[in-house]
């Protein structure tokens, strides 16, 4: 829109103020259509009373949540229950953390078995009976 555009101050005729007023009349939305999309409270409560309905409502909210965080268990009891992992990473990192512990296992456990003795020399240092020797089966 122009900045500089003149501004319309002729006065409207009372038949095209009627036509311009049943108009929007026609297009206005109904009622359910405005409850639907929190223009007008759904209630049946008077409208003297709606406020006092709503401030309880809230208040009622406000006591559920507070009842239900009091009775939220512990941080160290959810560690324990292995609902919430045991790291102080932040939450972006703790894939990762993971992943990486997963593999530092991986490596341990397969580094145990490269290193682990033969069966030979555990009957050698006489763990194994010469009957127990595992290859022999």
């Amino acid at each position: 829109m122009a900045e500089n555009a003149p501004i319309d101050t002729t006065p409207l005729s009372p038949i095209e103020r009627r036509n311009s007023l049943e108009k929007h009349l026609q297009t206005r939305p109904d009622t359910q259509d405005l409850k639907d999309r929190h223009i007008l409270l759904d209630t049946n409560a008077a409208p003297s009373l709606q406020a006092a309905a709503q401030e309880l409502e809230r208040q009622r909210a406000t006591d559920s949540l507070k009842k239900g965080l009091e009775r939220r268990p512990e941080r160290d009891e959810l560690v324990e229950r292995n609902i919430l992992p045991d790291t102080s990473a932040a939450p972006a990192l703790q894939e990762k953390q993971k992943e990486l512990e997963k593999h530092m296992r991986m490596n341990s456990l397969e580094q145990k078995l490269q290193n682990r003795p033969k069966p030979d020399e555990l009957v050698k240092d006489g763990i194994l009976g010469a009957d127990e020797n595992p290859i022999q089966d």
